[in-house]
């Protein structure tokens, strides 16, 4: 007993000090598996391609200063371990700034945060109780660590402004912003969307029916949960037609400056397929009105990004006739292809091709 006690907290002070997701498989492997394909979990240099290429042509690099990318990026204080799973569950609450929100983490040794609808108001600490001269044990709560469900944070989406919020440079200039409707509601925010719930127990130790999605929907990975929140809608007129957009989001369709969204529209005619005229929705930002990385850009460019909440019409002048099909795709790239080049990123295809993102298929009468 006095063995398994020393390993208890030898593991315990290991899952605070390292904040290495291994040690949270025991008790949460289907979490720690989706973890490892996340973009937390990818977010150092030594696992992002765009983010490395950044760094590179960064003037901070030439500093040796990466304290202020590490901060979001590698909170635990080394270039090559991205986000853990500590990072997030012991961010206590978010500090306002202009130029970009700040973390706030807990100090308590053994304290996390989490969300349990039931357990709003709930602090989870392990105990072990005995009866009958010891000869039975029960436990509660987890040997690694004590849980705190109370944390309001943590249900509305508030816990992520600190690093998804908003970003200025040097130039007081707002790189990226997240509006912050998106982390106002218990019932819509950004952990329903980006780590919806989905089958399978979140811990070993206590068995549930479903679990938030660890490996974090978004543009680099399972774009597919996202497109439940986009609409896609047809509208035939006398000299043409209409396609909207409805972006049913609290925030822009996409947020970061090198990405482009676009629409894809395929004609089907008497067994023939026309690619009609692609439509692009972008966020363009530079300094002197030409494109630039984001360290040096003053001004917004061009701004026909889909906004939140907005329903985009996009109208063609192609007359359409009975018996027509419409094969609409709205998809993205993750880097334009001028920041690609100068990124040299530009054979890299997972980034640059167009990636699918909701589809709709409509018929002429």
């Amino acid at each position: 007993m006095r063995l398994l006690i020393m390993l208890t907290l030898l593991l315990s002070s290991q899952l605070l000090a390292t904040e290495n997701a291994t040690t949270c498989k025991g008790c949460h492997p289907t979490i720690y598996t989706e973890f490892q394909n996340s973009f937390h979990k990818k977010s150092s240099i030594k696992e992002d391609k765009v983010h490395s290429a950044m760094w590179n042509l960064h003037p901070a690099k030439a500093k040796g200063n990466y304290k202020k990318c590490a901060e979001c990026h590698t909170p635990n204080n080394t270039v090559h371990e991205g986000i853990t799973c500590v990072s997030c569950h012991s961010i206590t609450s978010i500090e306002n700034h202009s130029t970009a929100n700040k973390n706030i983490y807990e100090s308590k040794p053994k304290t996390l945060y989490s969300a349990e609808k039931g357990s709003e108001d709930k602090k989870v600490i392990y105990q072990e109780k005995s009866s009958w001269l010891g000869m039975i044990k029960e436990t509660t709560g987890s040997p690694y660590h004590n849980i705190d469900y109370t944390n309001k944070g943590y249900y509305t989406g508030k816990m992520c402004m600190g690093c998804h919020s908003h970003k200025q440079n040097s130039h007081d200039f707002d790189v990226c912003r997240t509006e912050i409707e998106g982390a106002k509601s218990d019932e819509s925010n950004c952990i329903t969307c980006h780590m919806p719930q989905i089958q399978g127990s979140s811990t070993s130790i206590k068995k549930t029916k479903t679990h938030a999605f660890h490996s974090f929907a978004g543009v680099r990975n399972a774009p597919q949960m996202l497109s439940k929140h986009i609409n896609l809608a047809f509208k035939q007129s006398t000299n043409g037609f209409e396609l909207t957009v409805h972006n049913d989001t609290p925030h822009a369709l996409l947020s970061h400056p090198l990405r482009v969204v676009e629409l894809k529209t395929v004609l089907k005619r008497d067994g023939k397929k026309e690619e009609l005229k692609i439509h692009t929705f972008v966020r363009t930002i530079g300094h002197n009105g030409k494109p630039s990385m984001p360290w040096l850009a003053n001004q917004v460019i061009k701004d026909t990004m889909i906004k939140a909440n907005e329903k985009r019409m996009v109208a063609f002048d192609t007359v359409l006739k009975s018996g027509d099909e419409l094969e609409v795709i709205l998809g993205y790239r993750i880097i334009n292809s001028v920041s690609a080049k100068k990124l040299g990123l530009e054979k890299e295809k997972e980034l640059v091709e167009f990636t699918p993102l909701k589809r709709a298929y409509f018929s002429v009468e």
